[in-house]
């Protein structure tokens, strides 16, 4: 339901669905209608997108991104400072393996 994910996504930035409602210039009425069950216009899901700085698709109720923040730590297990060129060497040797299975399946 799109009023939870509004709900979720207000209580962590620290405002009240009304206020996120009024800073993107939005009537405070359309919460009822979203409490009720109803799904905002595209550009009003595009405003409060841009608002909560997430994708449309998890406003939607889609899985939230993962940062690259959350990636390195999985990574790395937290020790020490992570290196964006430790990263992109990560991410290069990621997309190195994935190329190989997808040749392995293409000749099998």
């Amino acid at each position: 339901m799109f009023y939870d994910r509004f709900a979720l996504l207000c209580a962590q930035a620290g405002v009240s669905v009304y206020k996120a409602c009024t800073d993107v210039g939005l009537n405070r009425s359309a919460v009822a209608k979203w409490k009720a069950g109803a799904t905002p216009n595209g550009a009003t899901v595009a405003k409060l997108a841009d608002y909560f700085q997430v994708p449309v698709d998890y406003l939607l109720g889609g899985k939230r991104p993962v940062s690259d923040e959350e990636i390195k730590f999985a990574l790395f297990g937290g020790d020490g400072e992570i290196t964006d060129e430790m990263y992109a060497e990560v991410k290069h040797f990621a997309a190195f393996v994935k190329q190989r299975e997808k040749e392995k399946r293409e000749k099998s």
